[in-house]
């Protein structure tokens, strides 16, 4: 049985990458003519901006043929400036081949890749080419490769120790080693697959020579694809063919695919979409041949799919996370008179949706675009390329540092939506993570208090949104933001609704915390002459950069350090200038640092947090039946959760104080005045006595207390409903009298509650109708919320039902240990206790008739 595999060339810039590429495809019988970079007919250089440049710079697929292996190979860019597509590409690779030139040895772009590499768990072969040209030292390289990692072992001269450099590559091999066992090529295979070992080997592409052991290892021992037989693949890379056709580039890990098959995936705006697959294609090149189905191993391009996005995982395969290396330049787009920005926008989109990480950005205030870009290469590739896609001729500015911003101490946001008939409460903590965290999100709500799916809808609407900081407006990074409290309506809340107060959350913490604005920094390795080298160690220490010692490079002096973006954007015009030429700088990404001096940058950047529409920190709260905005800083007075972070109170004895578990009847009066006024008691006439029971129970039994939501229970109520429906004042009328006689009849205590803002001229009064209670709650209070602080005073203590259909005060109830019921079982209740009440009373007419009628017969 053929084997599938799917090998990547990765390189530094010039390395020989793609002449590789053509001499194991000509080897193979791929191709039958051996293409040159300098001769412009690489098979896998195909467009024009390429062949123009020499360099690769989009991945490409080709297929060949080698032993007992079927291979998809992976041509993928040199040049720094376009490493986030050869990032796209790791995703999907068994097995890669990095690429060093004989003559230049270990780059810094070889590190970065090397790091990549090791991040996403490539196992991984190494071909040492140009060993054809002068200055190749094959000893003095297995030297910088084996700096890189100690498993590099040389597969081309196969010293003396071989085997024992393989057996120290990993336990098993090892033991067999000991034991005078052959390893075998499992054993080696193992290895590989563990990044234990990575086999190196010496040639030339160009010559043909070492290309042949390369190929015989990557059918004997490069690892493959487990197949479990469940559909499962890997998007690497969205495209499109010469007739704007759009493509979805991606590896199938699992199962099958056929065509006219239909996909379900969700896309990045989180909408599920079932679409069927029209083509399959399998390139080689430029051209490609249709397929009726591709299995596990294979890679392909669909068409008929609309949503997909690279790094997204299809079937049982999860997504990727997200991209290590991110652009750290941001691009001002100047253009033509006459163009409207608002038109060439769409077809930018469009651009951006093959290269995720161009961050295409509209400022609609000002009405620019901007993208971001990793070099002064990409710049002038993005505008070579709008040209020739859109036929528009675009500048770019100087561009400007993307900063970034975190926090320095734990804070508490508060986010609260409720315009009219809607509603969520989000309360998040939000601490500061190591450098290079990025956002972590974690929940730590208990399912008592808000639904699991509630939590992970807000979970999830923070991760689909870029999170903004207050100096700059930068992105947030290294913040760990934990859901620790929210709140929900039965009725009235939405998925929407906590989005919204998720987001307002997130802002309202950061407008409290200490920010700090973090600025991208670089590591560098620049070679100069020994005279030179003094010049260049003043410019790095006026950057406020840093550096190790110099080192020997033959005959140039090298110094590896780092230093601010700001700092070396532009410096390599400034090293070529003072060095005739012949100075070389390596940069390479060095993660974000805090931001010296940012209160100018600050200053200059002008942002205005509470400004952002599109990111308020502010909260929606409701009265008198209509939303109203409370700004960041007064939140806190008015949501309807108390604060995670409150501080605990002491007692005298300095251990926090505790709520008792009882009150005694004085307590339970107090609060009852409190809330309704004195309590009016029965008077009894002169001369008559209150006598004492003969016997006094043990332990006295708990009072009976039902809190009402008015409004729930009218609506829930059928005859109140339809009454409420011409006169509402009507209605609560009816109410009170009902439950007035149903008190009368029960003896229970009850709390009718109705939401202030429904009752003009009523907000915050309390009265007693009868023998009931009668609370219109203030201004900014729901009677939910009443309701749940009352029933959490007396709660533990006394017998107390809340009626309602509210499932928030019912699931707050239930926490407190409060009976809860719905409206339209109370209604019910009532109900029968009227008919009994009307029964008694028939029984009781009828008595006192048939009395009437026996005096009068007498």
């Amino acid at each position: 049985m053929t084997k599938r595999r799917c090998v990547g060339l990765v390189a530094h810039v010039d390395a020989g990458k793609t002449t590789l590429a053509e001499a194991m495809l000509y080897l193979s019988g791929a191709v039958k003519k051996l293409g040159r970079v300098d001769h412009r007919d690489c098979f896998l250089d195909t467009h024009s901006l390429e062949r123009q440049r020499g360099i690769t710079i989009f991945s490409k697929q080709a297929r060949l043929c080698w032993g007992n292996a079927a291979f998809t190979l992976l041509d993928t860019p040199g040049h720094a400036d376009f490493s986030a597509e050869t990032e796209r590409t790791l995703r999907v690779l068994d097995a890669a081949v990095l690429v060093i030139s004989g003559t230049d040895g270990v780059q810094a772009h070889t590190e970065t890749l090397w790091r990549l590499l090791r991040s996403y768990g490539v196992p991984c072969f190494l071909f040492i080419s140009k060993m054809d040209l002068p200055g190749a030292d094959e000893a003095r390289l297995m030297e910088e490769l084996r700096r890189l990692d100690g498993g590099c072992v040389d597969f081309t001269t196969r010293a003396a120790d071989f085997d024992e450099q393989l057996a120290l590559c990993g336990e098993a091999a090892m033991e067999r080693y000991l034991a005078d066992e052959r390893l075998r090529d499992e054993d080696l295979r193992a290895m590989i697959a563990a990044r234990g070992l990575f086999p190196c080997f010496f040639g030339s592409g160009l010559r043909l020579e070492g290309v042949e052991a390369l190929l015989d290892a990557l059918d004997r021992l490069s690892p493959g694809t487990e197949d479990d037989g469940v559909f499962a693949a890997s998007v690497y890379k969205i495209a499109r063919d010469a007739q704007g056709q759009r493509l979805t580039c991606m590896k199938l890990t699992g199962g099958e695919l056929a065509v006219r098959s239909v996909l379900s995936y969700t896309d990045e705006s989180g909408e599920k979409r079932d679409e069927k697959i029209t083509q399959l294609r399998l390139y080689s090149g430029e051209k490609f041949e249709t397929a009726e189905t591709v299995r596990a191993g294979e890679v392909c391009a669909a068409l008929g799919l609309s949503g997909t996005w690279p790094g997204q995982g299809l079937g049982a395969e999860p997504d990727g996370g997200e991209a290590i290396l991110e652009p750290v330049l941001s691009y001002r787009l100047l253009l033509p008179e006459g163009t409207d920005p608002a038109l060439l926008l769409p077809k930018l989109r469009l651009l951006q949706e093959e290269d995720p990480q161009l961050h295409v950005h509209w400022n609609n205030r000002l009405r620019e675009i901007s993208v971001s870009l990793m070099g002064r290469v990409q710049t002038e590739m993005f505008r070579e390329l709008v040209r020739e896609r859109f036929d528009t001729e675009v500048e770019l500015d100087r561009g400007q540092v993307l900063y970034r911003e975190t926090i320095a101490d734990t804070v508490e946001g508060v986010g609260h939506f409720e315009p009219l008939r809607h509603y969520a409460e989000v309360h998040l903590l939000l601490e500061p993570l190591p450098s290079g965290s990025g956002i972590v999100l974690e929940s730590a709500c208990s399912e008592d208090l808000l639904d699991r799916n509630w939590q992970r809808l807000i979970l999830s609407e923070l991760a689909n949104k870029q999170h903004l900081g207050v100096l700059t407006g930068s992105p947030l990074t290294d913040v760990k933001i934990s859901l620790a409290a929210g709140r929900a309506h039965l009725k009235h809340t939405e998925g929407g609704d906590f989005r919204e107060a998720a987001c307002q959350a997130v802002r309202q913490g950061l407008m409290q915390a200490k920010s700090i604005l973090l600025e991208p920094w670089y590591a560098f390795t620049i070679e100069v002459s020994p005279e030179q080298i003094g010049r260049v160690i003043s410019d790095i220490r006026a950057m406020n950069g840093e550096f190790d010692s110099p080192e020997d490079a033959g005959e140039r002096l090298r110094l590896c350090g780092s230093a601010p973006v700001a700092a070396l954007n532009g410096y390599q015009s400034e090293l070529l200038a003072f060095t005739h030429g012949r100075g070389r700088l390596q940069l390479r990404p060095d993660g974000y640092r805090p931001c010296r001096g940012q209160e100018t940058i600050i200053e200059a950047m002008g942002y205005e947090p509470e400004a952002d529409l599109e990111n308020t920190p502010d909260s929606v709260f409701c009265a008198h039946g209509a939303g109203f905005t409370v700004k960041w800083d007064q939140v806190r007075d008015y949501m309807h959760l108390e604060s995670v972070l409150r501080p605990k109170r002491e007692t005298a004895a300095g251990s926090p104080a505790r709520r008792s578990l009882n009150i005694d009847e004085r307590e339970l009066e107090a609060i009852m005045e409190r809330e309704f006024g004195p309590i009016r008691r029965p008077s009894y006439r002169s001369g008559v006595r209150n006598e004492a029971p003969a016997q006094t129970a043990a332990i006295a039994e708990k009072r009976d207390y039902i809190l009402v939501d008015g409004y729930n229970l009218i609506f829930a109520w059928e005859p109140l409903c339809r009454l409420a429906a011409e006169r509402l004042d009507l209605a609560r009328g009816r109410l009170q009298d009902v439950l007035s006689s149903y008190c009368g009849y029960t003896k229970a205590e009850l709390v009718l509650v109705f939401d202030g803002f429904r009752t003009p001229g009523n907000p915050g009064s309390r009265s007693d109708y009868h023998n009931i209670h009668v609370v219109y709650t203030r201004d900014g209070e729901t009677g939910d919320a009443y309701i749940e602080r009352l029933a959490d005073e007396i709660g533990k203590n006394y017998r107390v039902r809340v009626v309602t259909n509210d499932n928030l005060i019912r699931l707050s109830a239930l926490r407190s240990g409060v009976l809860r019921e719905s409206a339209r079982d109370f209604s019910a209740e009532v109900e029968t206790v009227l008919a009994e009440i009307e029964a008694l009373l028939r029984k009781s007419n009828e008595a006192a008739h048939k009395t009437r009628l026996k005096d009068g017969g007498t």
